[in-house]
Protein backbone atom coordinates (compact mmCIF):
# COMPACT_ATOMS: atom_id res chain seq x y z
CA UNK A 1 0.00 0.00 0.00
CA UNK A 2 1.65 3.37 -1.05
CA UNK A 3 2.38 5.59 1.82
CA UNK A 4 -0.25 8.18 1.20
CA UNK A 5 -2.80 5.46 0.30
CA UNK A 6 -5.17 6.80 3.26
CA UNK A 7 -4.19 10.79 3.34
CA UNK A 8 -7.15 13.22 3.95
CA UNK A 9 -9.24 9.96 5.84
CA UNK A 10 -9.79 10.18 9.78
CA UNK A 11 -9.80 7.34 11.37
CA UNK A 12 -11.08 6.35 15.00
CA UNK A 13 -9.29 3.45 16.68
CA UNK A 14 -10.76 2.69 20.39
CA UNK A 15 -8.30 1.30 22.74
CA UNK A 16 -5.47 2.30 20.54
CA UNK A 17 -2.86 3.16 23.09
CA UNK A 18 -0.81 -0.56 23.86
CA UNK A 19 -0.48 -3.85 22.17
CA UNK A 20 -2.47 -3.95 18.94
CA UNK A 21 -4.36 -1.14 18.74
CA UNK A 22 -1.30 1.02 19.31
CA UNK A 23 0.56 -0.75 16.29
CA UNK A 24 -3.27 -0.03 14.43
CA UNK A 25 -2.46 3.55 15.10
CA UNK A 26 0.91 3.86 13.85
CA UNK A 27 0.30 1.86 10.62
CA UNK A 28 -2.82 4.08 9.87
CA UNK A 29 -1.00 7.20 10.48
CA UNK A 30 2.44 5.87 8.50
CA UNK A 31 -0.53 5.87 5.47
CA UNK A 32 -1.17 9.36 5.82
CA UNK A 33 -4.73 9.27 7.69
CA UNK A 34 -5.87 11.47 10.61
CA UNK A 35 -5.97 9.21 13.90
CA UNK A 36 -8.26 9.92 16.83
CA UNK A 37 -7.00 7.78 19.43
CA UNK A 38 -9.60 6.06 22.10
CA UNK A 39 -8.85 5.59 25.42
CA UNK A 40 -10.38 4.77 28.35
CA UNK A 41 -7.84 5.35 31.62
CA UNK A 42 -4.20 5.02 30.39
CA UNK A 43 -3.31 8.23 29.80
CA UNK A 44 0.38 7.48 29.77
CA UNK A 45 0.59 4.88 26.98
CA UNK A 46 -2.29 7.15 24.78
CA UNK A 47 -0.18 9.81 24.93
CA UNK A 48 3.23 7.52 24.48
CA UNK A 49 1.65 6.07 21.30
CA UNK A 50 0.16 9.86 19.83
CA UNK A 51 4.14 11.38 20.53
CA UNK A 52 5.25 8.33 18.29
CA UNK A 53 3.12 9.39 15.35
CA UNK A 54 3.43 12.66 16.02
CA UNK A 55 7.32 12.27 16.07
CA UNK A 56 7.38 10.02 12.94
CA UNK A 57 5.21 13.04 11.12
CA UNK A 58 1.48 12.09 11.69
CA UNK A 59 -1.22 13.44 13.09
CA UNK A 60 -3.00 12.17 16.25
CA UNK A 61 -5.42 13.37 18.30
CA UNK A 62 -6.84 11.61 21.89
CA UNK A 63 -10.01 11.10 23.39
CA UNK A 64 -10.64 9.47 26.47
CA UNK A 65 -13.96 8.09 26.44
CA UNK A 66 -15.34 4.40 27.51
CA UNK A 67 -16.63 2.51 24.46
CA UNK A 68 -19.57 0.27 26.82
CA UNK A 69 -21.49 4.26 27.41
CA UNK A 70 -23.39 5.18 25.54
CA UNK A 71 -23.99 9.14 25.83
CA UNK A 72 -20.12 9.51 26.18
CA UNK A 73 -19.50 7.33 22.29
CA UNK A 74 -22.51 9.57 21.04
CA UNK A 75 -20.63 12.43 22.16
CA UNK A 76 -17.10 11.65 21.15
CA UNK A 77 -18.08 11.41 17.82
CA UNK A 78 -20.25 14.10 17.51
CA UNK A 79 -17.01 16.09 18.63
CA UNK A 80 -14.89 14.10 16.26
CA UNK A 81 -17.42 15.02 12.88
CA UNK A 82 -18.02 18.70 14.02
CA UNK A 83 -14.01 19.24 14.02
CA UNK A 84 -12.86 17.24 11.01
CA UNK A 85 -16.32 16.93 9.03
CA UNK A 86 -16.12 13.11 9.13
CA UNK A 87 -15.15 9.91 9.86
CA UNK A 88 -14.24 7.56 7.36
CA UNK A 89 -12.47 4.74 9.13
CA UNK A 90 -13.47 2.97 12.74
CA UNK A 91 -11.38 0.42 14.22
CA UNK A 92 -13.35 -1.29 16.96
CA UNK A 93 -10.37 -2.42 18.99
CA UNK A 94 -11.09 -2.07 22.44
CA UNK A 95 -11.78 -5.14 24.48
CA UNK A 96 -11.25 -6.90 27.57
CA UNK A 97 -10.85 -10.84 28.89
CA UNK A 98 -11.49 -11.98 32.78
CA UNK A 99 -10.87 -15.68 32.14
CA UNK A 100 -12.14 -18.39 34.49
CA UNK A 101 -13.76 -21.72 34.22
CA UNK A 102 -17.50 -21.21 33.80
CA UNK A 103 -18.49 -22.40 37.45
CA UNK A 104 -16.21 -19.75 39.21
CA UNK A 105 -17.39 -17.14 36.69
CA UNK A 106 -18.89 -13.84 38.51
CA UNK A 107 -22.25 -12.84 36.44
CA UNK A 108 -21.07 -9.24 36.67
CA UNK A 109 -17.64 -10.21 34.94
CA UNK A 110 -20.48 -11.30 32.10
CA UNK A 111 -22.37 -7.82 32.35
CA UNK A 112 -19.08 -6.16 31.89
CA UNK A 113 -17.70 -8.08 29.12
CA UNK A 114 -20.90 -7.69 27.15
CA UNK A 115 -20.78 -4.40 28.01
CA UNK A 116 -17.13 -3.72 26.25
CA UNK A 117 -16.79 -6.08 24.01
CA UNK A 118 -20.35 -6.16 22.36
CA UNK A 119 -22.05 -2.91 23.60
CA UNK A 120 -19.16 -1.04 22.89
CA UNK A 121 -19.06 -2.04 19.36
CA UNK A 122 -22.09 -1.29 18.63
CA UNK A 123 -22.07 2.04 20.72
CA UNK A 124 -19.22 2.96 18.26
CA UNK A 125 -20.52 1.72 14.96
CA UNK A 126 -23.91 2.92 15.61
CA UNK A 127 -22.25 6.25 16.67
CA UNK A 128 -19.98 6.63 13.20
CA UNK A 129 -22.95 5.38 10.46
CA UNK A 130 -24.47 8.37 10.03
CA UNK A 131 -21.46 10.33 8.94
CA UNK A 132 -20.73 7.13 6.45
CA UNK A 133 -23.94 7.12 4.97
CA UNK A 134 -24.56 10.64 4.64
CA UNK A 135 -20.65 10.69 2.55
CA UNK A 136 -21.69 7.13 1.21
CA UNK A 137 -18.20 5.74 2.66
CA UNK A 138 -16.88 3.98 4.91
CA UNK A 139 -14.63 1.42 6.63
CA UNK A 140 -15.28 -0.65 9.56
CA UNK A 141 -12.97 -2.41 11.40
CA UNK A 142 -13.93 -4.78 14.53
CA UNK A 143 -11.75 -6.77 16.44
CA UNK A 144 -12.98 -10.48 17.34
CA UNK A 145 -10.31 -13.37 18.03
CA UNK A 146 -9.80 -17.27 17.74
CA UNK A 147 -11.37 -18.02 20.64
CA UNK A 148 -14.94 -16.99 19.38
CA UNK A 149 -14.59 -19.12 16.47
CA UNK A 150 -13.06 -22.14 17.99
CA UNK A 151 -13.70 -21.83 21.92
CA UNK A 152 -11.30 -21.98 24.72
CA UNK A 153 -10.89 -23.60 28.04
CA UNK A 154 -11.62 -20.80 30.92
CA UNK A 155 -13.04 -18.13 27.89
CA UNK A 156 -16.47 -18.85 27.77
CA UNK A 157 -17.71 -15.50 28.41
CA UNK A 158 -14.98 -14.00 26.59
CA UNK A 159 -15.51 -16.19 23.53
CA UNK A 160 -19.05 -15.38 23.45
CA UNK A 161 -18.81 -12.21 23.40
CA UNK A 162 -16.58 -12.38 20.30
CA UNK A 163 -18.58 -14.70 18.97
CA UNK A 164 -21.32 -12.22 18.88
CA UNK A 165 -18.87 -9.57 17.39
CA UNK A 166 -18.62 -11.91 14.31
CA UNK A 167 -21.97 -12.38 13.55
CA UNK A 168 -22.64 -7.98 13.93
CA UNK A 169 -20.14 -7.60 11.82
CA UNK A 170 -21.65 -10.16 9.32
CA UNK A 171 -25.14 -8.07 9.68
CA UNK A 172 -23.60 -4.46 9.53
CA UNK A 173 -21.88 -5.75 6.13
CA UNK A 174 -24.88 -6.78 4.65
CA UNK A 175 -26.90 -3.32 6.10
CA UNK A 176 -24.35 -0.91 5.27
CA UNK A 177 -23.13 -2.17 1.98
CA UNK A 178 -25.49 -0.39 -0.20
CA UNK A 179 -23.97 2.80 0.80
CA UNK A 180 -20.26 2.31 0.40
CA UNK A 181 -19.36 1.13 3.84
CA UNK A 182 -17.26 -2.25 3.95
CA UNK A 183 -17.47 -3.74 7.07
CA UNK A 184 -15.32 -6.62 8.31
CA UNK A 185 -13.75 -8.65 11.11
CA UNK A 186 -9.88 -9.20 12.12
CA UNK A 187 -9.39 -12.21 14.74
CA UNK A 188 -6.24 -12.98 15.80
CA UNK A 189 -4.88 -16.08 17.53
CA UNK A 190 -2.07 -16.20 19.98
CA UNK A 191 -0.52 -12.51 19.49
CA UNK A 192 2.73 -11.73 21.56
CA UNK A 193 1.41 -9.42 23.89
CA UNK A 194 1.89 -8.54 27.99
CA UNK A 195 -0.58 -11.42 28.03
CA UNK A 196 0.86 -13.86 26.54
CA UNK A 197 4.40 -12.88 27.64
CA UNK A 198 3.14 -13.76 31.49
CA UNK A 199 2.25 -17.19 30.55
CA UNK A 200 3.66 -20.10 32.57
CA UNK A 201 6.10 -22.15 30.36
CA UNK A 202 4.05 -25.00 30.03
CA UNK A 203 0.93 -23.33 28.93
CA UNK A 204 2.65 -21.62 26.37
CA UNK A 205 4.56 -24.19 25.03
CA UNK A 206 1.28 -26.66 24.87
CA UNK A 207 -0.29 -23.40 22.66
CA UNK A 208 2.99 -23.23 20.55
CA UNK A 209 2.76 -27.32 19.97
CA UNK A 210 -0.93 -26.23 18.61
CA UNK A 211 0.16 -23.49 16.17
CA UNK A 212 1.24 -25.16 12.49
CA UNK A 213 3.31 -21.72 12.20
CA UNK A 214 5.24 -22.97 15.76
CA UNK A 215 5.45 -19.09 17.09
CA UNK A 216 2.83 -16.37 18.59
CA UNK A 217 1.88 -13.71 15.72
CA UNK A 218 3.20 -9.89 16.35
CA UNK A 219 0.87 -6.96 17.07
CA UNK A 220 2.59 -5.60 13.70
CA UNK A 221 1.14 -8.48 11.64
CA UNK A 222 -2.48 -7.88 13.23
CA UNK A 223 -2.24 -3.81 12.15
CA UNK A 224 -0.53 -4.95 8.55
CA UNK A 225 -4.58 -7.01 8.02
CA UNK A 226 -6.31 -4.14 9.56
CA UNK A 227 -4.26 -1.80 7.20
CA UNK A 228 -5.29 -4.03 3.88
CA UNK A 229 -8.81 -3.70 4.78
CA UNK A 230 -8.86 -0.36 5.18
CA UNK A 231 -7.35 0.46 2.21
CA UNK A 232 -8.47 1.26 -1.33
CA UNK A 233 -6.94 -2.65 -2.62
CA UNK A 234 -9.50 -4.60 -0.05
CA UNK A 235 -12.49 -1.93 -1.79
CA UNK A 236 -14.55 -5.23 -2.24
CA UNK A 237 -13.95 -7.31 0.79
CA UNK A 238 -17.24 -6.96 3.35
CA UNK A 239 -18.15 -9.20 5.99
CA UNK A 240 -15.29 -11.41 6.36
CA UNK A 241 -13.42 -12.85 9.15
CA UNK A 242 -9.55 -12.70 9.04
CA UNK A 243 -8.03 -15.03 10.63
CA UNK A 244 -4.79 -14.10 12.21
CA UNK A 245 -3.68 -17.40 13.84
CA UNK A 246 -0.87 -18.95 12.52
CA UNK A 247 -2.90 -21.78 10.89
CA UNK A 248 -4.37 -22.63 14.93
CA UNK A 249 -8.00 -22.52 13.82
CA UNK A 250 -8.63 -22.92 9.73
Amino acid sequence: MEADSLAGQVALVTGGGRGIGREVVLALARRGAHVVLNFRENRGAAEETADAVTGAGGDCDLLQFDVAVTDAVTEAVKKIVEQHKKVDILVNNAGMALDNLLVRQRPEDWDRLLDVNLKGIFNCTKAVARSMIRARYGRVIQMTSVAGEMGNVGQSVYAATKAGVIGFTKSMARELGSRGITVNAVSPGFIDTEMTRNMDGETKQKYLEAIPLGRFGSSVEVAGVVEFLVGPAAAYVTGQVIGINGGLYM
